[in-house]
């Protein structure tokens, strides 16, 4: 099969033939239909996070299963799924926390699940997925079946920057009715974090991003107003949309300390910030926090939005469904396997959302 192999950081990816080992177990072989690029797959490709190389990153993806191991039976082949990088126990006390994405104890796939070079050596399947490949070897835990009037593409998006974002807002901030709510970074997570504030009930649902042509479609999505955080460098009109009451969520998609430290100059007494995008590793931030306590304020992170793949996705789905949700309006570009460093080109562009390449 053929993947596109990170071989060294900050360089572009090496399309290869590679050989994909036999799924065993509780192992599942899936033909990779479409996946979407996340910033974390290009943070990791630019050597942000480090990580073992030669790898195969790609981690928001959908296919069809070719074939299963011999313990799994909740999937057979043929069946169209969603994959996702969270490979959790069920059963460790984050799992049982609602909290799978931090799971303690992650299952190893079998020995014989390994992607190998023409040479025979091993390449990693970053993120537990290794998507920007025809073919992967997941375990059944990071699979939820995906519908026949499901698109791949759909499909994709909702196992990565929809769930995220959705769960941020569900999950972790745990939004309310009437609540003012502030979303900076309008990519692939921020958008979908706009529809859940939506689906909340929030009042206000300030949207930041210093691309001027996503203002249409975060209105679309549910944003009541728009901000460009650079003509509003002090977050002035951020504040007078809500009277200067300040936000009680804000929510942040980038991956920029100082973004991440300046939201929470719109929270209000009493307010949650949360993190979504992630830092560069090393990247140190500097907060009052005399200040943070005296206004009772909280900071929180979320890995993958703190979502529960067997209950969020085929809520999300519903929604979608029903009109409540959008997915067909999230993808701004489409590419070609072979065109796959274009297409990582394109995700960097301040204008792109979701970038989906398809085999």
């Amino acid at each position: 099969m053929k993947a596109a192999i990170c071989t060294e950081f900050n360089q572009p990816l090496d399309m290869q033939t590679v050989h994909l080992g036999v799924p065993e177990g509780k192992d599942v072989k899936i033909k990779i239909d479409a996946v979407a690029i996340c910033h974390s797959d290009i943070s990791f490709i630019k050597g942000y996070w480090g990580g073992a190389l030669p790898a195969i990153y790609g981690h928001e993806a959908a296919g069809t299963i070719l074939e299963t191991g011999s313990q799994v039976s909740n999937f057979h082949a043929g069946q169209r799924v969603i994959v996702t990088l969270m490979r959790s126990c069920g059963v460790c006390a984050p799992c049982t926390n609602a909290a799978e994405a931090l799971c303690a104890t992650p299952p190893e796939l079998g020995k014989n699940a390994a992607t190998t070079d023409s040479d025979g050596a091993a390449i990693v399947s970053a993120m537990n997925t290794g998507a920007f490949a025809e073919e992967v070897i997941v375990h059944e835990r990071q699979i939820v079946a995906l519908p026949d009037d499901i698109s791949s593409e759909n499909g994709a998006l909702i196992g990565c920057g929809v769930i995220t974002g959705y769960g941020a807002v569900r999950h972790v901030a745990k939004v309310k009715a009437g609540e003012h709510v502030a979303i900076i970074g309008c990519g692939g997570v921020g958008m979908n974090a706009i529809q859940a504030a939506r689906i909340s009930g929030a009042a206000v649902i300030t949207a930041i991003d210093a691309a001027a042509s996503k203002q249409d479609i975060c209105r679309k999505l549910g944003a009541t107003d728009f901000i460009n955080p650079i003509e509003d460098t002090d977050y002035e009109q951020a504040h007078a949309i809500i009277d200067k009451q300040g936000y009680d969520v804000v929510l942040v998609a980038v991956g920029s300390v100082q973004v991440i430290v300046d939201g929470l100059r719109l929270l209000k007494p009493g307010g949650r910030l949360v993190v979504m995008g992630m830092p560069p590793s090393g990247d140190l931030a500097e907060i009052d926090m005399t200040n943070l306590a005296a206004q009772g304020q909280s900071i929180m992170g979320t890995k993958m939005g703190s979502a529960m793949i067997r209950e969020d996705i085929p809520e999300i789905i519903r929604l979608y469904r029903a009109g409540d949700w959008a997915l067909d309006a999230l993808v701004s570009d489409r590419f070609d396997f072979k065109d796959i460093n274009a297409a990582l080109a394109a995700a960097e562009h301040p204008d792109s959302f979701r970038v989906m390449v398809t085999m």
